[in-house]
């Protein structure tokens, strides 16, 4: 266990406001999408999209998405990353009004979206990550981690306290990105 490197992860979640997905088709094809997120504790992503972007039809068809948090602002050589293996889906029916309450209340400028719309026929549907494996970038120059080139370490992350128990935030995968709400 790397605690110094767990704070780090958890202080790139908690001060970011977008991850990337890496989704690919059944073709295999990959394909990155920028959304704003509301983390639950550390484990779960919540974003909200339209099923017919092609992040979402990718999810569709293959759950299994990779996730990158990062701070696009901070000076080159002073990156911090975190690294996601996931599974995604739409927020099953019996918790959407549960999820979406929860989600629209990370950030005031956030559209709040009522439970209505993000049911068929609405536009959009709540969507949630679930990490995992958590990885953390190194850099090559790092005093305690480097090796000369940057890399990654694996980290253990677990739910914050208050957070849903994880029986709750099961994923059930189903479901251009024109469409978006949280990116393009």
């Amino acid at each position: 266990m790397h605690p110094e490197l767990e704070a780090l992860a958890k202080k790139v979640i908690d001060e970011n406001k977008y991850m990337v997905l890496g989704t690919a088709g059944q073709d295999g094809r990959p394909w990155v999408s920028p959304v704003y997120y509301t983390p639950d504790g550390y484990t779960d992503f919540y974003w909200v999209s339209s099923p017919d972007s092609l992040h979402s039809r990718n999810i569709a068809q293959r759950p299994e998405i990779s996730i990158v948090v990062f701070n696009s602002q901070v000076p080159i050589g002073g990156a911090q990353a975190v690294y996601m293996s996931a599974v995604a889906g739409p927020v099953p029916e019996d918790e959407l009004e549960r999820r979406t309450a929860f989600y629209s209340g990370r950030f005031p400028e956030l559209r709040e979206f009522p439970p209505e719309d993000l049911r068929p026929p609405a536009l959009f549907r709540l969507y949630r990550a679930t990490a995992t494996e958590h990885s953390v970038l190194i850099r090559g120059s790092d005093p305690t981690y480097g090796r000369g080139v940057d890399s990654r370490m694996t980290v253990t992350l677990s739910r914050r306290s208050g957070s849903l128990p994880a029986a709750a935030n099961q994923v059930d995968p189903a479901g251009e990105d024109e469409g978006t709400e949280g990116g393009e």
